[in-house]
């Protein structure tokens, strides 16, 4: 180019210093526009950053590098957010520890190495030398690099007329394949290259002219618009944007660009939420200011005005407000409903009753006939519990069994279920017994549901009638499993509902939006029945209930109160406590004496158990004092007699010491005999007055004439400190005064401080407004809601929160709530102030670490945290601490101080009249107290210890602190166990698991075991542990007097060893097998070693299975295992996979560990000493850069014109060469939906091409991919090939045969091809093959693979013994086709392919991008897992779809049913669809309306479709024709049909990978060949969508599977004896030798020195192998020797026998064979042969499903054989069953029916092995039998039917009306339905043409058989000798039968047969 002056060179250094990204500061000497210039450019183009990667991903670079691939592989392309989760796409989709993790597959090492090699080069940035730049890195030498780059000039010159394919081959030449990229950046922008290069290397006016006439003339175009860039004049900024062109794209690929939204959502004027609406500036509130400092006690009333004739009166010390009683004015035409008015089924309930209440009747009707929600408002004691009864046999009526006569009880009791909330849990115990009293008749199922009483997940299904509490509802519907049951739910009552005041009212809040939201989104009616005291604001409370206020809102004021109640308040002004309780106590004596002067009972209400004795003494004392005993008891009375007798017998000293002069106490520590007593003198009006606690207001109802409420304040641990008492427990005590039989009016009266005169007044007079405490809690409450999935966007927080009582009420009351008049008139609906507030919980919730939220997008995701936050009720406060302070290294101390630091312990406080039994308590708990015992976290620690060690305490608050601690401490633990799990803290999950126990069972580690069982007296405990030296695991060697004489009581020691027995202990072993260096598999067999007891238990045990590194420290696999009580004398197996650590450890260990029993735990160590790690895989193919390749490559037309697409894809066009022009054995493994399905069509056409005489088959795993194969290729082959050239093979070897002589290319299953191959040496049309395709080869790890490989194997030993046999002859051609696998370099070679033939591409070479999602569950029950997924499922549908369309895989044919329709509520209650746009709703209608199954009726008119095995014909191809014609979108189907169905979708959403296998009592994983199946079926050509919901414990391991090549390993060690015995059989093996040599040509040859631990192998060398093939050879031939399979001489050879060819020729298991030969006899009848073949191992592989062994039990009773005594109910039984059902022509549901095709199919083949089996022993009677079995299987009736009932469409009444034909001839045959008249034949039948048409087939068809024989040489014959018997067979045909019509004859007509059947 020539050189440049000193000047030009230093202002072009100058100008390059001046293009840096960063501004330059303004120094001495320097432009001071510098830096402005500076930022002008930062704004043009942007700075140019490199975040340095984090500490954390350094740590995971380099500790864990777990590839199992020596080259570099791509990684995945997430990227990593700044704070805890990941942001993985636009929509703010978040992803945390356990969250939707999303990895791009398709943008790959492909696109990473050829990061730019898409782009369009800008000319600006194309120079002379740009060439020469590109080839540098390639070059080292300049010269050469010049001269490459002047040859590639030359190839791309645009005048010389050379296409882009021919250009790229050239250059390929030219340059080779390593610069592949760098050819299609080049040819991607030839015309620019070569013009500006050319341009700017121009010398001459005349060169720059011929370029420019060049690109004039160019006709794609690209040359006119390359010369118009050249010649534009821009800013001097557009040529350095340009030069930076290449920067900017890298950085738009790696970084996703949004619209520029704010990135918070307070951080703007508005900001787009996840939902698309704009989203307001959000505040952040000070919630805790905002909440009502005195919670329950709020009173935002400023005034009471008090009902006219109300006094006041001043005393000393108190003052007096006294309130009349309201009377009731009865209206006279007012009726009572009579009970016999009602429906004659409900009067067994209202037993003692003649008539309803005023109240009761009035909402009788709306109540018991309507489905209304209801408010009841009503004073206590009106009757509201018979209102909530009326609505439950609302219920109960709807789900009346229809004809039902009146009267009679028959209802449906499954499906509903009834929910009442009761407050307390004295209430909730009071309603049970209540209630199963008066359900009892019904047999409906009432049980408790409160803190300390679960149930088990059967109980739930089982009861119709739940009583629970508010916080226990709360709990088990926020958790997504609980949809189980609550989806069953049709009504909740809610008693006490005036509880949304208490600071327990958020809960109901929580419970009623969540329930109302379900309604609306499932559209399943849930009637809501809110019971309540009378209110002020009952309207509001109406509202939250969504009461119509005209129908459903009743408020009933005082008047409507039984007994009026006349009301006193005392309000003291006493400020020293102890004056102040002496003048409680004299007022109390003073109001008792008023009430006994006219012979009133008085309830006295105290609020502690040792208060209840020291008010009655008092009391007594005064009246002793001022000698006024006799008011209470008078002298010489019976009452006085029976006190002082009664007294002599009462156990406590205080009731003794009261009870003769007619006082008494009550409360729940007193014993039940004594309780029983005052209760009973009491109502016998005894006792005068009775001091009680208020188990008295909440438990018995005892009534007396008037109520004192001795103080208002009662000590509240939860707050440290003496609280008011709530509005409930006043109106509850109140409630107790006036007794309705006998009083005209009671009496209340309420003992305060005078401050809290006013709150009390307007609690009882109707105007204390019920607020909302919801504010408080709101974090915790919205974090369920999150954690349940039920909010996912700050939108539907807002949304939610307008469910709430708090929205009311800020609407109502604003000011209370902190809200200006002027916001509301501005936002009437409060949108603005219910953002703030749900963004200010989500911000906290945040900082808890219990949720991630993205400002920008206001997206709201759970964290594993705030999962366990939702489902242990652990508020955010602990969980902050928890996160914070947790460490893995924890020990007692330590954790028991973290315990102590919780916030629900964050108000207790140290009084000083506790320290000193604190410390006292200190120096006796076990575990020490670091902290100084005045320390409130240090009076928790010890409190918790004196708990479980069962220490008594003195104080009064202490006890009642203690009580409150217990009561959270072991929810606590499992909290804290659930965070140690999840972050894999083994011995921190242990400590915590240990220490929930040891609160439950109040028994320290240190202590008995035996301690856990209630019945095991102290004494001999502490005996048992003083014998420290024995270890408890040698208890159970222990017999029953060793254990008598250990503890020295040997008459306890048969107790003492049952127990011991019944001590929950497992056995365990374990299996290891290597997959690859970083991942292992584990087999682990539990047994259980103990007696199980149901009532010791329960019906299940729970049992953590952790497997820890050798430290103990991590957890690297966790899993939940049931122990069934029906499965405890069962082995149980359970199959996982653990990572393997680098460096490797010596061992792992696993824990089996009990759920509920501490030291009921097995550790087994797993010793890698002798493991031998498989080696590194090889690296996968390179997809190269290269140009697609066209059609017309193939150079024929007619070859060409077969492809219906335009070009090639890379794969296909990079496997091309070696497919379509070479005959090697080739190897291609792909992704799912690259396309190569036309790679084996090249092979094919190479054949077609090349071989005149060649025969292709196509082998593929199954027939659901064989069938569409089939199709494909006689529509591809249709043109170029004869008619019947493309066949398919049936299974039956003639047919099969001839097929295969006259076919160019023929479609088989592995097992049609391996029965048909296995006499490949006398079946010339198996030599004629050329070539063999196997298709999907990643199943040799899987179900298929043994017999795959076995297949494979023969072909190649075929190949080499023909070419043996004849040099000339060519070898047969194998291709392999499947997914990526691993070890694939192992199977080509074991297949004979050449490394240059063998395409091993990676995973994420796709075609089409495919992003996948994993989603993960925690949820340990399968049910509640797949029930916590629905609603995502939907999510992911709603956020993905982009209208397009979707595939749901689900694991059941009921769960697609149950999917399709909760996609459909969801769906609508957004009043959306899913039909496509081109839908219209009348002609989808009318499609729906064809369709036989009612639920895809309902949801083919949303838009989605399911689909099942058992589906009729018809629906199946509606359905599926709607979906690829777009009218519907969304399609679910179960995964085990993925094969099946050839569709695909933009979206695919597995939801769960795993299914139930009942042969193993077990969910199993999906097969992984299924999940590559899956996640492959994506639209061609865009980037598709995967999301994966599965249980988080698989979720790694599928990552990996899916995202790495798949390791394939042998499994034909298990199933060699049947390929051995067909080789056997065909004389390929007839020595030992030979075997072991047969075993030479397998992939488990090849595979045992690679990776021999997974085979059993101690080592690899020579001798090894030898001696292991050698014993694998021997056991397997001595099993077929053991079964007469074959025979075995001394000299080692092998020979087969009868039942060995037998087995071989009907492809029948070895073990069959055996067991039919064993079993069968000469006496065996039908039934005998129906047993053995139900019995055959065919059948052990049919499913049992879950639920399904119910079923058949009931299908078992209606048949004639059942199944031998003591016979296990199986898969073998299930095909008995099913096979009998087909005898009786028996109604099945669907899943049944597609096993009873299976069993059928398989059986025909099976009996004519029985024939063979029985003939060979020469047995007539039981050949009959099994050719007469035969024959029932195919028709489908009983031998015992008449023979009339095989004709298709003949019932038990067309037999009939034959038989009872009276004509000249009997109708007794199918000839004889031939030979009658046709009018007699139509009346006879009485069926229309086209069943007319199916009998006549059937007739005309019914084989008619001559049978002759002849003797050869009959003369000759002799008694003794052989006779040869010639037996001939005719058929009548007639003689103008058309050719096709011949081809029939033979065909039978079996229309319940599922398949073609030939005589």
């Amino acid at each position: 180019v020539g050189g440049v002056s000193p000047d030009v060179f230093t202002n072009f250094v100058r100008l390059g210093n001046d293009m840096d990204d960063f501004g330059r500061q303004n120094g001495a000497g320097e432009d001071p526009n510098a830096a402005g210039d500076a930022d002008k450019l930062d704004d043009d183009m942007g700075v140019a950053v490199v975040f340095d990667e984090s500490d954390d991903e350094q740590d995971n670079k380099e500790g864990n590098n777990d590839s199992d691939v020596d080259a570099d592989v791509v990684i995945d392309a997430s990227s990593s957010s700044e704070d805890e989760g990941d942001v993985n796409d636009a929509e703010g989709v978040l992803a945390g520890e356990e969250e939707e993790e999303k990895m791009v597959q398709g943008m790959g090492s492909r696109k990473r190495n050829s990061r730019g090699a898409n782009r369009t080069l800008s000319v600006h940035e194309i120079d002379a030398h740009f060439l020469q730049r590109q080839l540098s890195g390639h070059y080292s030498d300049a010269d050469q690099s010049a001269k490459m780059a002047q040859q590639v000039l030359d190839v791309i010159d645009i005048k010389n007329g050379a296409d882009l394919p021919d250009c790229e081959n050239r250059l390929i030449i030219l340059l080779g394949l390593d610069l592949a990229g760098t050819i299609k950046l080049i040819l991607n922008n030839r015309v620019r290259v070569w013009a500006c290069v050319t341009l700017k290397r121009a010398q001459t006016e005349a060169e720059r002219q011929s370029v420019a006439e060049a690109l004039e003339n160019e006709q794609s175009g690209d040359g006119a618009q390359v010369w118009k860039e050249l010649n534009s004049r821009d800013r001097a900024q557009d040529w350095t944007r340009d030069r930076m062109k290449g920067f900017a794209d890298d950085l738009k690929e790696a970084i996703k660009t949004d619209d520029g939204a704010p990135d918070v959502p307070g951080s703007g004027d508005s900001s787009k939420g996840a939902d698309g609406q704009t989203q307001t500036k959000a505040n952040e509130l000070d919630l805790e200011v905002l909440a009502f400092k005195d919670g329950g006690h709020t009173m935002s009333n400023k005034t009471c005005s008090l009902p006219d004739k109300s006094w006041r009166a001043m005393k000393k010390g108190y003052e007096e407000v006294h309130v009349p009683a309201v009377r009731s004015i009865i209206p006279k035409d007012e009726k009572l409903i009579e009970i016999s008015s009602l429906p004659a089924w409900t009067h067994g309930s209202f037993k003692g009753m003649d008539k309803l209440n005023r109240i009761q009747s009035k909402m009788c009707d709306v109540a018991l006939k309507s489905s209304e929600n209801l408010l009841l408002c009503a004073p206590t004691g009106a009757g509201k519990t018979n209102v909530a009864w009326l609505t439950m046999l609302n219920i109960l009526g709807q789900f009346r069994k229809p004809n039902t006569p009146e009267g009679e009880l028959s209802f449906d009791l499954d499906a509903f279920k009834i929910i009442f909330v009761a407050p307390m849990k004295a209430l909730v115990q009071e309603q049970v017994k209540n209630f199963s009293k008066r359900f009892q008749q019904y047999g409906v199922v009432v049980r408790e549901l409160s803190g300390d009483s679960s149930l088990t997940r059967q109980q739930i299904a089982e009861t119709q009638v739940l009583i629970t509490t508010p916080e226990k509802f709360d709990v088990v519907s926020r958790q997504g499993e609980g949809r189980a049951f609550t989806q069953l739910i049709k009504l909740v009552i809610i008693d006490e509902i005036h509880l949304l005041h208490d600071e327990r009212g958020p809960v109901l809040e929580s419970i009623v939006a969540r329930t109302i939201r379900q309604v609306e989104a499932t559209a399943e009616p849930i009637r809501l029945v809110g019971l309540s005291a009378t209110l002020p604001n009952y309207a509001d409370v109406a509202a939250l209930l969504r009461v119509n206020p005209e129908k459903g809102l009743f408020f009933f004021d005082h008047s409507y109160r039984p007994v009026p109640l006349q009301m006193q308040y005392i309000g003291t002004t006493e400020k020293n406590a102890f004056r102040r309780l002496q003048l409680q106590n004299s007022i109390c004596y003073e109001k008792a004496m008023e009430q006994r002067k006219n012979d009133n009972q008085i309830l006295i209400f105290v609020h502690s158990r040792i208060e209840t004795g020291k008010t009655a003494k008092a009391l007594r004392d005064i009246a002793a004092e001022k000698s006024e005993l006799n008011r209470f008891v008078r002298d010489g009375s019976a009452t006085q007699e029976i006190l002082r007798e009664e007294a002599a017998a009462a156990k406590n000293a205080d009731l003794k010491d009261v009870l003769p002069y007619g006082f008494a106490i009550h409360h729940a520590g007193l014993a039940r005999e004594d309780r029983e007593l005052v209760e009973d003198l009491f109502a016998d009006r005894h006792i005068g007055v009775l001091c009680t606690t208020a188990t008295l207001a909440w438990g018995v109802n005892l009534p007396a004439h008037a109520v004192i409420i001795k103080g208002t304040q009662i000590y509240d641990p939860a707050k440290g400190r003496w609280a008011e008492l709530s509005p409930l427990d006043v109106l509850q005590m109140l409630g107790r005064a006036g007794r309705p039989q006998y009083d005209s009016e009671g009496e209340g009266i309420i003992l305060t401080q005078h401050s809290e005169l006013q709150y009390y007044l307007s609690l009882t007079n109707l105007q204390l407004p019920v607020e909302s405490q919801l504010i408080k809690s709101l974090q915790d409450h919205m974090n369920a809601e999150i954690a349940l999935g039920s909010i996912q966007t700050i939108s539907e927080a807002i949304d939610w929160l307008g469910y709430t009582f708090l929205f009311i009420r800020m609407l109502r009351n604003p000011s209370s709530y902190g809200i200006a008049e002027s916001s509301l008139r501005d936002d009437p609906r409060l949108k603005k102030r219910r953002l703030d507030l749900v963004h200010t919980a989500a911000s906290m919730l945040e900082k808890s670490n219990l949720i991630h939220y993205d400002r920008r997008s206001g997206a709201l995701q759970s964290t594993p945290l705030g999962r366990v936050a939702s489902q242990f009720y652990i508020n955010s406060s602990s969980m902050t601490v928890y996160n914070r302070h947790m460490r893995p290294s924890m020990a007692d101390i330590d954790l028991l101080k973290l315990f102590s630091l919780s916030g629900e312990f964050s108000h207790i406080t140290v009084r000083e009249e506790e320290k000193l039994e604190l410390s006292k308590l200190a120096g006796r708990v076990p575990i020490p107290v670091k902290e100084n015992p005045a320390e409130p976290s240090a009076k928790v620690n010890i409190l918790l210890q004196a708990y479980i060690s069962r220490l008594k305490l003195e104080g009064f608050a202490l006890v009642a602190d203690m009580a409150f601690i217990k009561q959270s401490a072991a929810r606590i633990m499992r909290a804290l166990f659930e965070i140690a799990l999840r972050r894999g803290w083994s011995s921190l999950a242990k400590l915590c698991l240990d220490f929930s126990n040891m609160v439950s069972y109040r028994v320290w580690r240190s202590q008995s075991p035996l301690r856990q069982f209630a019945d095991v007296p102290e004494i001999v405990a502490r005996k048992l542990e003083r014998k420290s030296d024995i270890e408890w695991d040698r208890y159970s060697d222990l017999t029953a007097s060793d254990i008598g004489e250990l503890v020295g009581v040997p008459k306890l020691g048969r107790a003492l060893h049952k127990l011991v027995n019944q001590y929950p202990r497992l056995e365990v072993g374990a299996q290891i097998q290597p997959i690859t260096r970083s991942l292992l598999r584990v087999e682990v067999t539990l047994t259980p070693a103990f007696h199980y007891d149901v009532e010791v238990h329960g019906y299940q045990l729970l049992f953590h299975m952790i497997v820890e590194d050798v430290n103990g420290e991590n957890i690297l696999h966790h899993e939940l295992f049931s122990l069934r009580s029906r499965e405890s004398d069962q082995e149980h197996v359970l199959s996982f996979t653990v990572p393997i650590l680098e460096p490797l450890q010596p061992a792992y260990f696993i824990r089996v560990k009990s759920d509920r029993w501490l030291h009921s735990v097995s550790a087994l160590p797993i010793s890698f000493n002798t493991m031998i790690l498989p080696a590194k895989f090889p690296p996968p193919t390179e997809l190269l850069d290269l140009q697609p390749l066209l059609p017309q490559a193939l150079g024929e037309p007619a070859l060409s014109r077969i492809f219906a697409f335009e070009e090639f894809n890379p794969i296909q066009t990079q496997t091309f060469h070696e497919l379509f022009k070479t005959d090697r054995n080739s190897l291609v493994l792909a992704p799912a939906g690259s396309g190569k399905a036309i790679c084996g069509v090249f092979a094919i056409l190479r054949m077609l091409s090349t071989n005149p005489e060649g025969v292709c088959v196509y082998v593929a795993p199954n027939a659901e991919i064989a069938d569409p194969a089939f199709d494909q290729f006689k529509k591809i082959f249709g043109s170029l090939l004869r008619a019947g050239a493309v066949g398919k093979l049936l299974g039956e070897s003639p047919a099969d045969l001839k097929l295969l002589q006259t076919a160019r290319v023929a479609v088989a299953t592995i097992e049609q091809w391996d029965m048909l191959s296995r006499r490949w040496r006398s079946r010339k049309a198996v030599q004629r093959v050329s070539l063999i395709i196997f298709d999907e080869l990643h199943f040799l790890g899987g179900n298929m693979g043994p017999t795959m490989e076995v297949v494979i194997s023969r072909t190649r030993f075929m190949s080499n013994e023909m070419k043996s046999d004849d040099p000339a002859a060519a070898p047969v051609r194998i291709i392999g086709l499947g997914s990526p696998i691993a070890n694939a370099r192992d199977v080509g070679e074991w297949m004979g392919v050449q490394a240059k033939s063998l395409f091993n591409f990676s995973p994420k070479a796709r075609a089409s991008p495919v992003e996948i999602y994993f989603q993960s569950f925690e949820q340990s029950n399968y049910a509640g897992r797949l029930l916590a997924m629905g609603k995502p499922v939907f999510n992911a549908v709603d956020r993905h779809l982009d209208g397009k369309s979707a595939i749901v895989f689900v694991p059941s044919r009921r769960q697609a049913q149950l999917t399709a329709i909760d996609l459909m509520t969801f769906h609508r209650n957004q009043n959306q669809t899913f039909l496509g746009v081109s839908a219209g709703a009348e002609k989808v209608e009318a499609m729906a309306s064809h369709m036989r199954e009612a639920a895809l009726q309902q949801v083919v008119m949303g838009g989605i479709g399911f689909v099942h095995a058992g589906m009729v014909l018809s629906d199946w191809n509606n359905i599926l024709r709607l979906y690829q014609d777009g009218v519907i979108r969304v399609l679910v189907c179960p995964a085990d049909l993925c094969w099946k169905i050839q569709c695909v979708a933009h979206l695919v959403v597995v939801m769960g990978t795993e299914s139930y296998d009942g042969r193993e009592s077990r969910h199993v994983d999906y097969p992984i060949s299924d999940m590559i199946r899956m996640t492959g079926r994506h639209t061609p050509g865009s980037t598709g969508k995967c999301v994966i919901l599965c249980h988080s414990s698989k979720k790694n391991t599928l990552k990996k599977l899916l995202y790495d090549p798949l390791p394939v390993e042998s499994h034909l060690d298990s199933y060699l004896h049947d390929p051995l015995n067909a080789e056997i059989v065909s004389k390929s093996i007839t020595s030992m030798q030979d075997a072991i040599d047969y075993l030479t040509w397998t992939l488990l040859y090849r595979r045992l020195s690679k990776n021999p631990t997974y085979y059993g192998l101690r080592g690899t060398s020579s001798a090894h192998l030898s001696e292991h093939l050698s014993e694998m050879v021997e056991t397997v031939v001595g099993d077929l020797e053991e079964s007469k399979c074959c025979k075995i001489n001394d000299e080692g050879d092998l020979a087969p026998l009868n039942l060995g060819m037998i087995a071989s020729y009907y492809y029948v298991q070895y073990r069959t064979i055996e067991l039919i030969s064993s079993s069968i006899t000469a006496k065996t009848k039908i039934r005998g042969v129906l047993e053995i073949l139900s019995a055959s191992w065919e059948f052990s592989s049919l499913p049992m499903r879950f639920g399904e062994e119910k079923a058949l039990k009931q299908l078992l009773r209606t048949l004639p054989h059942q199944p031998p005594d003591g016979t296990s109910f199986d898969s073998n039984t299930k095909a008995l069953i099913l096979l009998q059902c087909h005898f009786g022509r028996k109604s099945i549901s669907a899943d049944l029916r597609v096993d009873q095709e299976t069993a059928l199919k398989d059986s025909v083949t099976l009996v004519q092995a029985i024939v063979d089996v029985v003939s060979s022993n020469g047995w007539l009677k039981p050949a009959l039998a099994a050719m007469e079995l035969s024959q029932m299987l195919v028709q489908g009736l009983w031998n015992k039917d008449h023979p009339l009932k095989q004709i298709p469409h003949f019932d038990d009444d067309i037999v009939r009306r034959c038989l009872e034909y009276k004509g000249e001839d009997t109708i007794e045959s199918v000839f004889d339905i031939l030979t009658i008249d046709d009018d007699v034949r139509n009346s006879l039948l009485q069926l229309p043409e086209e069943k007319m048409a199916d009998v006549a087939v059937f007739c005309n068809n019914y084989p008619n058989i001559d049978v002759s024989y002849d003797i050869v040489d009959p003369e000759d014959v002799s008694s003794g000798d052989l006779v040869e018997v010639v037996v001939t067979l005719e058929r009548e045909i007639d003689d103008d039968l058309s050719e096709e019509e011949v081809v029939d004859i033979g065909k039978v007509a079996a229309p319940l047969y599922p398949g073609e059947k030939k005589e």
